[in-house]
């Protein structure tokens, strides 16, 4: 792969024009390149492990529509049984069939969930289990962790300094400080910060939710026995204990992250892969727990095109290929190939790097390390990644654009586009300055 530079000139009108029609001209933060500059690619069309931009350069996709696109872009079996659902209608607003099958396959996959609703995004999904949290337990408080993300609710938009413990502020203007001051926060991987906030708030605490492995501060897994720890101390303090699986679910094993660290929450939230590529969510648990949504319950939670059928058909046909006899050996192959290259190279041309992986989801920071939590990832530099993303897209590469964003393989990379992934690296941080 050789360097070019790259011609964006219809993606730059788009974009400018964009501005004019939605804030920042994007629906989604994130997508607008504020954190490594220049403007947004504009995607015209994808297929496998590739992304076709609107002025006809390909990439080889590291994003993945951000964790859905497991199996690979447009993959030929989900895509013929979205046509063929499509045929019958987009949306019925009433119970459909598709709807028990994707249930009994994630029930009988993820080992915390004996019921569960689905919704329409991961954010719907952990704003409805943070209110069940506090049904079931009859508290107020809860306990998220710094540089873990679960959607844009009021609540959990908590701002993540070393110095909240306590008391919640909120991260966004339009949050009350109301709202968020039963939100706690401690740094992810500290059990001691953890087994404080409960000491300080006896019989206060319905429960703690966290990425059993973060993708939003980019990647870090759980310290050995942190996963555990959270388990005995959520149980001897009666609150529940909540896995937010909306990356994780079904991306680093069938049965998630709990089934992955062998520790079973009392709630999970899942989204990304179990829609296919289409907007989906979910949440589930305890039958006890559960049986309080309405309308078996008195909790209240509704969605008009929750189980949509395109979305559940998306699913099932998602879940199926990943069922399949070695998906995730093959998984874990090539992605751990990537992060291997990826820091030898970094070695090579003389910069400070560290990272990790766990079947389909990687990382890596511009630092020393290790990291073990958001202000261990914070003291990565964010200006060298910046350069380093935008020469991977002169090579045909499309990352996060992000520092802070796990990164996302699928069935359809193989070794050809991890060799060239790898050589484009190379050549890109050959010319950053170390």
């Amino acid at each position: 792969m050789t360097a070019t530079t790259l011609n964006t000139t219809k993606s730059t009108e788009i974009f400018t024009a964009a501005q004019g029609l939605m804030p920042g001209g994007v629906s989604s933060p994130v997508r607008a390149f504020k954190s490594v500059g220049g403007q947004p690619i504009v995607f015209d069309r994808v297929n496998g492990a590739y992304i076709w931009d609107v002025d006809g350069n390909k990439y080889i996709d590291y994003v993945g529509t951000w964790g859905p696109a497991i199996c690979g872009h447009a993959h030929p079996d989900v895509i013929s049984a979205l046509k063929t659902t499509l045929d019958n209608g987009t949306s019925f607003g009433a119970p459909c069939a598709q709807e028990n099958l994707l249930a009994e396959m994630v029930i009988s996959a993820v080992p915390s969930i004996e019921m569960v609703r689905f919704v329409n995004s991961g954010t719907e999904a952990c704003m409805s289990v943070l209110r069940l949290m506090r049904a079931f337990t009859g508290r107020d408080k809860i306990i998220k962790f710094e540089g873990c993300y679960h959607g844009h609710a009021d609540m959990f938009l908590v701002k993540a300094g070393s110095g909240v413990a306590t008391l919640g502020l909120p991260d966004s203007p339009g949050v009350p400080k109301t709202t968020t001051a039963n939100t706690l926060t401690a740094p992810y991987n500290d059990l001691e910060a953890v087994k404080k906030l409960f000491e300080e708030n006896p019989e206060q605490i319905a429960g703690v939710i966290l990425e059993p492995v973060v993708g939003n501060s980019g990647f870090l897994p759980p310290d050995a026995g942190f996963l555990e720890g959270l388990r005995v101390l959520t149980e001897d303090n009666g609150a529940l204990l909540v896995f937010d699986e909306v990356m994780t679910g079904f991306r680093i094993a069938y049965g998630g992250a709990q089934a992955k660290f062998n520790v079973t929450p009392d709630l999970t939230t899942l989204g990304k892969v179990i829609g296919g590529g289409l907007p989906v969510g979910a949440y589930g648990g305890r039958k006890d727990i559960m049986s309080m949504v309405a309308p078996a319950g008195p909790m209240y939670q509704a969605g008009t095109l929750s189980g949509n059928p395109l979305a559940m058909t998306a699913g099932i046909k998602t879940l199926e290929i990943l069922n399949r006899e070695g998906q995730y050996e093959y998984l874990e192959k090539v992605t751990s190939k990537l992060i291997a290259g990826l820091l030898d190279v970094a070695k090579e041309t003389g910069h400070a790097a560290c990272g990790g992986s766990i079947s389909g989801m990687f990382g890596f920071f511009f630092t020393e390390g290790p990291v073990h939590n958001f202000d261990d990832a914070k003291k990565s530099d964010t200006a060298k990644f910046g350069k380093f993303h935008r020469g991977m897209l002169e090579h045909g590469v499309y990352l996060a654009p992000s520092q802070f964003e796990a990164g996302f393989t699928s069935l359809s990379h193989t070794d050809v586009e991890i060799d060239k992934t790898i050589d484009a690296a190379k050549k890109v941080m050959s010319s950053l300055e170390s």
